[in-house]
């Protein structure tokens, strides 16, 4: 159960939030009583999702994550509406299974834009702000995926590998500066992303089922939010694996 007085009044950017885990973390912050600042590329997505929210506070604001000058533009706008920001969570990104002989530098790259780059610029626009006030919290998304190398996972897997690391020194530096860093680790949840999937997705979870654990995982200290566990544990163990036995256990368990 989310703790409504963590959230009232509390001021979020969602970056991603117009479908899957971003629109029903939309509607779980909006019951909770925060202020949503809401983007992603296509507005009227953005409009319809607040025109659900009973939050008369929402603003919508889009821009693509890719495009680092449309990304300071909605911030600036959020600073002009509220005077300031109190969290940042991003949940954009973008997926497209791949096999090694399919290996397309274009695709990589558009990877790399979204799941990584994306962050690092929305982090870039409210870092300055954060410092000076000694305050903030920044939640980045990243996945299960970028923990070992998965199959299918060509270009998406590194994105987020690279984001978790990205998360980890940011905690590592900015804890002590009053700026609360978290990582959230997802395993595979139904989403416009998941839905091309063409292989069995144990322990696949809604939405609205990862909403609530976010929620909850923001309002603790732990660096690391991941869920469903009955899924994740198995793989953060197999993180820990020799090469030898991991390759050989997801040969067997793909059958890939």
């Amino acid at each position: 159960m989310s703790d409504k007085s963590y959230w009232q009044g509390k001021r979020c950017w969602l970056i991603g939030a117009s479908t899957g885990i971003g629109a029903a973390c939309a509607a779980a912050l909006n019951a909770q009583g925060a202020r949503l600042a809401l983007t992603a590329r296509n507005p009227a997505k953005l409009a319809d999702l607040a025109a659900k929210l009973s939050n008369d506070n929402s603003l919508v604001c889009p821009a693509d994550v890719t495009t680092p000058d449309e990304l300071h533009k909605a911030y600036t706008d959020i600073r002009e509406q509220w005077g300031g920001l109190d969290v940042l969570l991003f949940l954009a990104g973008t997926y497209q299974a791949a096999r090694s002989w399919e290996l397309n530098p274009d695709q990589a790259r558009q990877a790399i834009s979204t799941n990584y780059l994306g962050a690092v610029d929305a982090v870039h626009t409210v870092l300055a702000d954060w410092l000076a006030a000694g305050q903030g919290q920044i939640v980045l998304t990243s996945s299960v995926a970028g923990l070992r190398g998965l199959p299918q996972s060509l270009y998406y897997g590194p994105s987020k590998a690279a984001l978790t690391h990205f998360a980890e020194v940011l905690h590592l530096d900015l804890e002590a500066k009053g700026i609360k860093v978290q990582v959230i680790h997802p395993g595979f949840v139904a989403t416009p992303l998941t839905a091309h999937n063409d292989f069995p997705m144990p322990n696949l979870i809604s939405p609205e089922q990862a909403a609530t654990e976010i929620l909850a995982g923001m309002e603790s200290s732990a660096f690391e939010i991941h869920f469903p566990r009955a899924f994740t544990r198995k793989l953060k163990f197999l993180r820990c694996l020799p090469y030898r036995w991991y390759f050989a256990l997801i040969h067997r368990s793909t059958g890939l």
